[in-house]
């Protein structure tokens, strides 16, 4: 199966969140393997052909607003797809299109794969007669040779294929732009922590544990506009012994506004490392506080082992994560997740 159907066959199904970037490879479940670059069937209205990780991206976050999920897409270095593919593409996907003139077989790569094996599998040959492999801009050249008589300037423009736009300019080959953008906001972070979890929590676990992708706390405050909420609510679904659920969890900055009947709803702390945030806390003793709840440590790969020297010592769960490869955040949200949902069901069972 070609990337492109895998998943919309995955998103007709509801199961997007099946789906996960290990390294430079998508993994649909247990069923395909495809390359995070590859190219799709299904091309822009600029003339390009999607990659994957950015229709992957796209469909993950559909339920953003257009210009969030621009401003997210550029930050995390993946070019966004144009406004004017949004709602086809998405009609597509979710299985309301059963076609349409955007895709474009063969791929480049099945057609490089053809040259070099010309006795590949007859079943998938490219057959120029075939009015399955053709695209619209073929069809309608077809459909004029057929006797219907077009005005020459009209021929030339549907066969036009843009090579470049405003963003596809910034596209070049071994080259990435997001450095430019690590760099100047290191500059910015100049003299602060290097662990991600400083800084008020609300403002980036949200993202990070719904969205896959960490936004760094001085980023994420100039996106806030209005007051500062001291609580957030972040959703996801866990599997219980006959269905999936929906479980909402209340992520809070300040356990000082705990009452006593709340701690027992509490199931998870992200530690900061320092002793002063476990001030007036209910419990005797660390010990006692992760037998009961659940710690995380969120860290940056290339940090110093010192940055880490208290935490080792207490019974949290360690999450690393890269400073500049934003694409490797969703599998460290996830393993966020997994242990949580099993450190939920065993306290239950308990």
């Amino acid at each position: 199966m070609d990337p492109l159907s895998a998943l919309r066959d995955f998103t007709i199904r509801g199961e997007v969140d099946k789906i996960v970037r290990v390294n430079e490879e998508f993994r649909f479940g247990t069923d395909y393997t495809f390359p995070c670059s590859i190219k799709t069937a299904y091309r822009s209205k600029h003339g390009n052909l999607y990659t994957l990780e950015t229709l992957v991206y796209y469909i993950q976050n559909a339920n953003l607003k257009f210009t969030d999920y621009l401003q997210n897409a550029r930050a995390v270095g993946l070019t966004p797809i144009t406004f004017i593919d949004r709602k086809p593409l998405f009609d597509y996907l979710t299985g309301k299109l059963s076609s349409t003139d955007s895709i474009v077989y063969p791929l480049p790569q099945q057609q490089q794969q053809h040259q070099q094996n010309p006795n590949a599998d007859l079943a998938n040959e490219y057959r120029p007669d075939d009015p399955a492999f053709l695209d619209s801009h073929d069809a309608d050249v077809a459909g004029a040779d057929n006797g219907k008589e077009e005005d020459p300037i009209t021929m030339i423009y549907s066969m036009e294929r843009p090579l470049k736009d405003r963003e596809s300019l910034l596209e070049c080959k071994n080259r990435d732009f997001y450095s430019v953008l690590v760099a100047s906001t290191r500059l910015k972070r100049r003299g602060r922590e290097s662990n991600p979890s400083r800084g008020r929590m609300g403002w980036w676990l949200r993202e990070f544990l719904e969205d896959g992708i960490y936004i760094p706390t001085d980023v994420k405050v100039k996106q806030m506009k209005g007051a500062k909420p001291d609580c957030v609510t972040v959703q996801k679904k866990f599997s219980t012994d006959r269905n999936r659920v929906m479980t909402a969890y209340e992520v809070r900055d300040k356990p000082s506004a705990l009452k006593a009947e709340d701690w027992d709803r509490v199931v998870a702390v992200f530690v900061l490392g320092k002793e002063w945030q476990f001030k007036d806390w209910p419990f005797k003793d660390h010990v006692e506080i992760f037998n009961k709840i659940i710690g995380f440590f969120i860290r940056f790969e290339d940090d110093s082992v010192e940055s880490a020297k208290t935490v080792k010592q207490w019974n949290v769960k360690i999450i690393s994560i890269s400073k500049n490869k934003r694409h490797q955040d969703r599998a460290a949200a996830l393993e966020v997740w997994d242990r949580l949902e099993e450190f939920v069901r065993s306290r239950s069972h308990s």
